[in-house]
């Protein structure tokens, strides 16, 4: 299964409020960005992240994007915008980190 325009237009306009996010089309998912950093994705109309090391204090839900990937977390709650903020510049600064 594929995500629809309708479910990726509604996590952008999510996002909105943080600035320098960007999505682009693969494969019938949208992979997401942060300041050019790949930080998570819409898959199968879900939003998810990458699990890093200081993410993990939200106690997500894990899910695998599609067959064989690595797991990774579930943004449930879409309408909590402070913490989604929080989460995605987390994540953002341990991929810089790890570069």
């Amino acid at each position: 299964m594929s995500t629809s325009k309708e479910y990726r237009n509604f996590c952008i306009e999510q996002l909105s409020f943080i600035d320098n996010i960007r999505d682009r089309a693969m494969m019938g998912e949208y992979l997401l960005y942060y300041n050019d950093i790949l930080f998570g994705g819409i898959y199968d109309e879900r939003l998810l992240i990458k699990k890093t090391a200081s993410n993990e204090k939200y106690n997500l839900k894990e899910a695998i994007p599609y067959k064989n990937a690595k797991p990774m977390y579930f943004l449930e709650d879409m309408d909590n915008k402070e913490q989604i903020k929080n989460i995605i510049i987390d994540t953002y600064k341990d991929l810089v980190n790890k570069k």
